[in-house]
């Protein structure tokens, strides 16, 4: 007998459909020996069933947070399950120590998180039966199929699975270390993650920028040409200006070139959950954790596929599924007002480029839905992944820039006018929605020729001022998460940015609820606690930096080509001197975090 391990039951469910295993039984499907597939059971994982114990367990003298304490760094890190994962974790234990069960499957995501959920749960179980390795990244049928017909070896993946608890130890060393140490400096509870807290100073830095900025008056000069405005680059002093202003008062304005340019824009790629979170709260002003919530009921739904996916192209195998999808996609509103529809679906699969989970895109079960028994909530978010599978599948949009040029007075002036030559996915788009990101209006039709002349063109004078950076939304801050450290990351690396699609609602959720962040409308901002925090704290915690140095080694552990325990040896290391440096810290000095009475803020 096979015991097969999924991550979660969803995946289990679709595995024991392409298997035939039909039994369901309290927490596992086993059909008994009763067909072919009675040589398989098949339980799950529900997330992180196993995780690593808190520091009290060590010594109970970690309850309390005392400096003398810190570090504290265990000699062998211990592992405990919380909670409600119990009785799963008690299903999957005794399945796997059962007498008629020969070896274990580890179908967890094809990952290094899923390599770690399984390997943690496998050896808290007291396992010692022989291991497979299943690496797949489609659920269709056939896939799940031809996956178990080449199961690989367990032991191929030890590198991958040392990269995984490399991060998990890393990470709670830097969590406990780093938040008792500051917390115990300054009073006050400060929570510092390896994540959230560089989150955290991206916000605190644009806030600087705008706080410090300084807005600069400059001036540009205008002309009206049959309604359409020539304009002149940037000028810094008044006087100049008013100089070309008296130049052209009685000029001819002459058009010198005319050159017209043909642009191309794709269509977009598919949602990954960053996308999805970005675009909701564009639209909508959905918070991250929000569009998460929507598109996981979606989900258990069965109306979408797995939305913590950090991947934006399918698998080639899912090419029949997709126009299935698309061709029922078009039969629901808005999109059935398209009469004439092609789908172009060849960029939408790139095998190399789909790791754990492939992109957000509907399911069949779409052509069941009514959309008016949906809360409102989920029907924007699944009419918003629909649309975007149409647009990706869709035409090109194709226009022309042309940009005219024109003396006067010996200045140079600009004018600049844009024609759609053909809509393409913006159709789709904006059958969506009517928001001005879509529209594509606003330049006059610029139809100038060389040599034409005009005059008695009274010239505009024109007082600007330079802008601040705008603050962060949702939208815009989860852009930069993604890209933050990203030059300083190899292309080897499974990670980049800051997070992950499945971690960055969560993270923004908790800057939020610890005080140090908060939401005005759609914008994101640090509260006063969350500027003093990043204020006080070294660069090393605060940069990107430290993310995409471990996420170089680890791409190097995860391979062979680094030492695991040299790179633990590094994270303790950082932490001992970091607990040293602050030795000789004057508690008495005056604390940014408590107000003349001596209470914390």
């Amino acid at each position: 007998m096979k015991l097969i391990i999924a991550e979660k039951p969803s995946v289990a469910f679709s595995i024991a459909k392409a298997l035939n295993i039909k039994g369901s039984k309290d927490g596992y499907i086993e059909n008994g020996g009763r067909s072919p597939a009675g040589e398989y059971i098949i339980s799950w994982c529900v997330g992180h069933l196993v995780a690593l114990a808190e520091p009290s367990v060590y010594d109970e003298k970690y309850a309390k947070w005392n400096y003398a304490d810190l570090p504290i760094i265990p000699a062998e890190f211990q592992y405990k399950i919380y909670g409600d994962k119990q009785k799963q974790f008690k299903v999957v234990k005794s399945l796997m120590n059962r007498k008629d069960v020969t070896e274990v499957v580890n179908a967890c995501d094809a990952g290094r998180e899923g390599e770690l959920i399984f390997r943690l749960v496998y050896n808290q179980a007291n396992c010692r039966k022989p291991v497979k390795r299943l690496w797949i990244s489609s659920m269709e049928e056939s896939a799940i199929r031809e996956g178990f017909q080449n199961l690989k070896d367990g032991a191929e993946y030890d590198n991958l699975y040392q990269s995984a608890l490399c991060r998990l130890w890393a990470d709670w060393l830097v969590g406990i270390n780093a938040t008792r140490l500051f917390s115990l400096l300054y009073r006050k509870t400060l929570n510092i993650g390896r994540v959230q807290t560089p989150t955290l100073a991206l916000l605190c830095d644009r806030h600087n920028k705008i706080s410090f900025f300084k807005k600069e008056k400059y001036f540009t000069i205008s002309l009206d040409l049959d309604g359409v405005k020539a304009e002149t680059e940037r000028i810094d002093n008044e006087d100049t200006a008013k100089e070309i202003m008296a130049a052209c008062a009685d000029a001819q304005a002459v058009c010198v070139s005319v050159k017209k340019e043909q642009k191309t824009e794709k269509p977009p790629k598919l949602f990954d959950l960053t996308a999805l979170q970005r675009a909701a709260n564009r639209l909508y002003g959905y918070t991250a954790k929000q569009t998460l919530d929507l598109a996981q009921s979606l989900y258990e739904k069965k109306l979408i596929t797995y939305p913590r996916t950090d991947s934006r192209y399918l698998t080639e195998d899912m090419a029949g599924t997709v126009l299935e999808v698309i061709a029922c996609s078009l039969k629901l509103p808005p999109f059935d007002s398209i009469s004439d529809f092609h789908a172009d679906t060849f960029y939408l699969f790139n095998n190399e480029k789909v790791s754990d989970h492939h992109a957000i895109i509907p399911t069949m079960e779409i052509e069941k839905v009514n959309f008016s028994e949906l809360p409102n909530g989920e029907k924007n978010i699944l009419r918003l992944i629909i649309c975007r599978l149409l647009a990706s599948s869709a035409q090109p949009y194709v226009y022309e820039t042309i940009t005219a040029v024109f003396e006067c007075g010996g200045q140079t002036f600009t004018a600049k006018g844009k024609r759609v030559l053909a809509y393409g996915f913006k159709n789709l788009e904006r059958l969506l929605t009517s928001s001005s990101e879509n529209e594509d209006g606003g330049d006059p039709p610029v139809n100038f020729t060389e040599g034409q002349a005009f005059s008695d063109r009274k010239p505009e004078l024109c007082e600007k001022y330079t802008a601040p950076p705008k603050p962060y939304t949702e939208d815009s801050l989860l852009s930069a998460m993604e890209t933050a450290g990203a030059k300083e990351t190899t292309d080897d690396a499974e990670r980049k940015g800051l997070g992950t699609p499945a971690t960055r609602a969560a993270i923004l959720e908790k800057l939020v609820q610890t005080g140090f962040a908060e939401r005005k409308g759609k914008q994101i901002l640090p509260t006063k606690n969350g500027t003093l925090l990043i204020s006080v704290l070294p660069d090393t915690l605060i940069s990107p930096s430290l993310t995409a140095e471990w996420e170089n080694a680890l791409a190097l552990i995860s391979k062979g080509q680094e030492s695991p325990k040299a790179f633990m040896q590094g994270i303790e290391a950082m932490i001992t001197e970091l607990v040293e440096r602050y030795k000789a810290f004057d508690s008495k000095q005056n604390n940014p975090f408590q107000n003349e009475s001596g209470a914390a803020k």
